[in-house]
């Protein structure tokens, strides 16, 4: 659609969202910038709505919710770090604030999908590093499972949504941010090698409570060069809404897609 001067409304993205592809009764997991989506009035209500007005009440949204900053492991962490002795990456790990699934933000997800995880309704699963927050009919169950040592793969949202035929909707982002194909990773005849990870999180009496574990190490460099692919295979709809360049692919065909293509490439 041509984007025009004045804000989008929530007409427009319904019918852009509609003329993508996306069904009623879906379930769809969202990444989404939307300052790329544009100047929409209302703002992330307004695209919510717009979702639900094409999905019905039988259709389910469902975002990454996911919290870095809680975890010396992560990429986040270190990069703070980077540089500091012993003694300010221990002040620095000190204050690190526990994962509360009920009150800790997304961090770095965009405005939508914390806007959806606050939303009266919505279900968060509890991992404390890689949560998801869904709302719809389906949004307790598609989050309930989620072991610490499966980040994104079968015992985690992912698995759900794989196993609830869901689709993935990315608005205004590239391939790069496709938590889908992740769960390919799991699948892999090689798996990743698994490393330790540690992270905090609130307990049941609201105390700061450290978990070390191990799980398998991810990894996202070569997904850009994945969703290329998959979009020259041809099972990928692309499109915009409002000023966003849009892609709608079904997340079996995604993850599948990506198990073969790692399995070649990946050594």
């Amino acid at each position: 659609m041509a984007v025009t001067a004045g804000p989008l409304r929530r007409a427009t993205l319904t019918a852009d969202l509609r003329a993508l592809g996306l069904r009623p009764g879906s379930t769809v997991l969202v990444h989404c910038a939307l300052s790329r989506v544009g100047r929409v009035a209302g703002g992330p209500a307004t695209l919510l709505a717009a979702l639900r007005d094409v999905l019905g009440g039988s259709g389910t949204v469902v975002v990454p919710a996911q919290t870095a900053g809680n975890s010396t492991t992560s990429r986040a962490f270190r990069a703070a770090t980077a540089g500091m002795g012993a003694a300010g990456v221990a002040e620095a790990e000190a204050a690190i604030v526990p994962f509360d699934p009920e009150r800790s933000p997304a961090e770095g997800m965009g405005v939508f999908a914390e806007h959806v995880r606050r939303q009266p309704g919505a279900s968060r699963s509890r991992h404390p590093q890689t949560s998801f927050a869904a709302l719809g009919p389906d949004a307790a169950r598609l989050t309930a499972v989620h072991d610490l040592d499966c980040h994104l793969g079968e015992r985690s949202p992912l698995g759900a949504l794989h196993a609830a035929d869901a689709v993935v909707l990315l608005l205004g982002v590239d391939w790069s941010v496709c938590t889908a194909f992740h769960l390919a990773e799991y699948r892999l005849r090689r798996p990743p090698a698994d490393r330790a990870y540690r992270c905090y999180v609130c307990d049941a009496a609201g105390r700061r409570v450290r978990r070390d574990f191990r799980a398998p190490d991810l990894h996202d460099s070569d997904f850009p060069l994945i969703g290329r692919a998959l979009t020259d295979a041809g099972p990928v709809r692309t499109g915009r809404v409002g000023g966003a360049d849009a892609r709608l692919v079904g997340l079996r065909v995604a993850v599948d897609f990506a198990r073969g293509w790692m399995d070649e490439h990946r050594r």
